[in-house]
């Protein structure tokens, strides 16, 4: 079965306030014996203007799912609904075009939308400010730090007028110092911007301090097996005792996973 989206929301209460449905999501790679079942009757609801973080062991198909709700990817079976929402996602790598400037870089997403040349300067301008790299318009990526790198890229997200973000570990490659940073960065902007984020994450504690509810994914093929919603208020310390205590539960869980599978 391929990917279901559909064009609009419903008109009922609930419908409205869900931004992004998965109901029985399974996606295997081949056929035969050799085919791989990387994802398994997966059903999540995520509600609009929500944050959800998504962890589980390597291997157990979370970047699969992001793929999967962005439309990359065709499923083998289920359906996913966003309610005619728009999706972007954006990847642990920046991915910049590095014989473009800054702002030439978030421009690309607008050209691809249509939008006129000199509109497409003023948002690239206007997205630049809302990451906080007013001013670095004209530079190159290669004059940029890691982390400055990840908000042009965060940026070029936001150009894609999306309300659903899709997260693949963006801050995975970055100091500890540089990502507490975007973390606040993130919250910042995912607040201002009203949007739905979908997170991927290796890092327990990285998925506490941004998520209001935390999904465990088991090992492969990838099903649901536990969801954690947190309900510390924010902003959050990533060093926090109460984010260190839920964040120690949860990789309790996530080590008797990897254990029961002989998988890390």
């Amino acid at each position: 079965m391929t990917l279901t989206i559909q064009g609009t929301a419903g008109t009922d209460a609930a419908s409205t306030e869900v931004a992004v449905r998965l109901d029985g999501v399974s996606k295997q790679y081949g056929k035969g014996a050799s085919a791989l079942l990387a994802l398994d009757d997966v059903s999540l609801s995520v509600d609009r203007g929500s944050f959800v973080s998504i962890l589980g062991a390597s291997g157990c198909g979370k970047s699969t799912l992001l793929s999967l709700v962005a439309g990359l990817d065709p499923l083998t079976s289920g359906t996913i609904d966003t309610g005619g929402h728009r999706v972007s996602l954006m990847f642990q790598e920046a991915a910049l075009f590095p014989w473009l400037t800054v702002a030439a870089n978030v421009e690309i997403a607008l050209r691809m939308r249509g939008v006129g040349r000199a509109e497409r300067k003023k948002r690239a301008a206007e997205l630049l400010d809302v990451v906080r790299l007013g001013g670095f318009g004209k530079k190159r990526p290669h004059e940029l730090s890691g982390g400055m790198r990840q908000r042009v890229a965060l940026a070029r997200a936001l150009a894609q007028d999306a309300d659903v973000l899709l997260m693949d570990e963006p801050f995975g490659a970055l100091d500890a110092m540089t990502r507490d940073i975007l973390h606040d960065e993130l919250e910042r902007v995912w607040r201002e911007q009203r949007l739905t984020v979908l997170f991927v994450t290796h890092n327990v504690r990285e998925a506490v301090r941004l998520g209001d509810r935390v999904v465990l994914l088991s090992s492969r093929p990838g099903r649901v097996i536990e969801e954690y919603p947190v309900g510390l208020a924010r902003p959050r310390r990533i060093d926090s005792t109460e984010v260190a205590e839920l964040a120690g539960a949860i990789t309790d869980r996530l080590r008797e996973e990897v254990s029961r599978h002989g998988r890390a």
